[in-house]
């Protein structure tokens, strides 16, 4: 038997090495991504109406969450226009459903801009804002994603989660609805949490 080339050890040894790194990248992904689980930190906020809320609002009914901000120029007007029509094609069914959009923009985000940017969507849309601080434990808390991104003209803009989250009565993680999901299967995976 001939002894190996020490050019195959090495490219084995270089293989190894890549599929481990690999598995260690896919294992961090998914620790990343939001899971099925209680919502893990308390918040104080408020709604569009001044109204204060807390963690007490996920539960009792199902509830769809997007992060967003009102001056996000496609992305979340798109979200929410579809978020309408989900709410349209539920019909009554969907009254127990709760929509909420949590501002990841909350120094721009005042309750009073929220409250005319949602309810030009539908008025079963409900803006919550807060100081800073209180809208960073919301979002860590979900394991969304926020960050701010300066623009080169002045200003900035927000680089944030795109995806829907469908929390069920019990306060929940339930599933996630992709930015441009089909409009049908949106509606049957939160028909079936309305069950």
């Amino acid at each position: 038997m001939k002894p190996k080339k020490p050019f195959m050890l090495v490219a084995g040894a270089i293989s190894g090495i890549f599929v481990l790194a690999l598995i260690g990248v896919m294992v961090l992904m998914t620790n990343d991504t939001p899971r099925s689980g209680r919502f893990g930190a308390a918040f104080s906020l408020v709604n569009d109406q001044g109204e204060a809320v807390d963690r007490s609002i996920f539960k009792g009914n199902p509830s769809l969450v997007y992060f967003g901000y009102t001056h996000c120029p496609e992305v979340c007007p798109t979200t929410l226009y579809e978020v309408a029509g989900y709410l349209d094609a539920l019909g009554e069914d969907g009254l127990p459903l709760k929509t909420y959009l949590f501002t990841v923009d909350p120094e721009r985000d005042t309750p009073e801009v929220m409250k005319g940017y949602v309810t030009a969507f539908s008025d079963r849309i409900t803006g919550v804002t807060g100081k800073p601080e209180e809208m960073t434990k919301v979002i860590a808390g979900w394991k969304a994603f926020a960050r701010k991104q300066p623009n080169p003209s002045g200003g900035y803009s927000m680089s944030h989660t795109m995806d829907l989250f469908l929390i069920g009565a019990d306060g929940r993680l339930k599933g996630l609805i992709p930015y441009g999901a089909d409009h049908n299967e949106a509606v049957e995976k939160i028909r079936a949490t309305l069950l």
